[in-house]
């Protein structure tokens, strides 16, 4: 695979003085750039709507409708614990302690992940390389979802407009039954790592442990417990799907929009601009006035503001957003982002639409 190089260039000196008003903010308001009360009460409410639904579930005898909205519930948890929780956690701002980081961090165990796995295609391959074909596996749907106009087009891909909503609920099943035992295989081939590059042995040993321990809870364990198990399988299936749906939505909305670029390399390698500026491309906000996006995604509203400073905890986003957009707009940079939920989603399935169309017809 060729080598990515961003341009050193950057005349204007657009990051540094980004950099500077943010480090000034902080100094000047005496805070911290992780999490606060406000992110730790946000755990627990996460962990809450993952938990008191599985518990009651098991513990009572309750009607059937009752356990349908309680697994609806349980990924509506799931999703917003790896939003809130996981996702600050293995980036390392959801605490200044790493023991706390790391704990938080292993929450992904219980979501069907894996966290070497997860660090390697999130914080290094995504957050490195955002949008650059063959590069981030975020954009990287296989054959079926065409989310880039470099990657091949098929006569399918004419529907995908359709169908491509309904596959997104499949993302966390994929995790818990093939994605992270393909990934461990071609990171560990790869040498890569987010930090100190782990033992094989002992990377396998934690990821078939993982899943032996997350399928005793989601499967075995009810079905001790006198489910049938065609319940057992519905139930899996529902929570898995809600939680998937969420969680590729909301990437989807910041990265595979009409106004983010897919930009490529030169035949050297080269990207055209900076690391930082490059995000800006790539990368675009949603619904950042809405108090309950906000609060339910981690923040993954602010994208932009996430990409250009991935280790401050999410709860700073909103305030750092206006940093962000002044100094890009004072730079003559692109500032992407989408007012409403609504309009977002209806731009996401526009670029579809336009992406699903033969080449020389789009």
């Amino acid at each position: 695979m060729k080598t990515i190089k961003f341009s050193r260039i950057d005349n204007a000196k657009f990051f540094k003085t980004l950099n500077k008003r943010v480090n000034d903010y902080f100094k000047d308001n005496n805070i911290k750039r992780t999490g606060n009360w406000r992110l730790y009460s946000k755990a627990i409410v996460m962990f809450s709507l993952l938990l008191l639904p599985l518990i009651s579930i098991l513990v009572f005898d309750l009607p059937t409708w009752a356990n349908i909205l309680g697994m609806i519930i349980i990924g509506i948890g799931m999703a917003g614990v790896g939003m809130n929780v996981m996702h600050d956690a293995n980036h390392e701002s959801f605490s200044s302690r790493k023991w706390v980081n790391k704990l938080m961090g292993s929450s992904i165990y219980i979501l069907a992940g894996n966290d070497y796995n997860w660090k390697v295609q999130h914080n290094v391959l995504h957050h490195t390389y955002t949008n650059i074909q063959g590069h981030d596996e975020d954009i990287d749907a296989g054959r079926i979802i065409r989310f880039s106009k470099h990657t091949k087009w098929m006569k399918i891909h004419k529907f995908q407009k359709y169908y491509s909503f309904f596959l997104y609920g499949l993302l966390t099943v994929n995790w818990a039954i093939t994605t992270d035992f393909k990934q461990t295989y071609q990171y560990l081939k790869r040498k890569l790592s987010y930090g100190k590059f782990p033992n094989p042995a002992t990377q396998w040993t934690k990821l078939i442990i993982g899943k032996i321990v997350y399928y005793a809870l989601w499967v075995v364990l009810p079905l001790y417990l006198g489910f049938a198990w065609y319940e057992v399988l519905i139930g899996f299936l529902i929570m898995h799907y809600t939680a998937g749906i969420i969680l590729s939505v909301v990437f989807q909305l910041a990265h595979v929009m009409p106004n983010t670029e897919m930009p490529t390399p030169d035949e050297n390698g080269n990207m055209k601009n900076t690391w930082a500026i490059h995000q800006l491309y790539t990368t675009s906000n949603f619904a950042p006035k809405n108090w309950l996006v906000e609060f339910y995604t981690g923040g993954l509203n602010h994208q932009v503001e996430h990409h250009l400073f991935a280790h401050i905890s999410h709860i700073h986003y909103d305030k750092l957003a206006k940093i962000v957009k002044e100094t890009a707009q004072e730079f003559n940079l692109p500032y992407n982002e989408y007012q409403t939920m609504w309009k977002a989603v209806k731009e996401h399935y526009h670029q579809l639409n336009i992406l699903g169309k033969q080449p020389q017809l789009a």
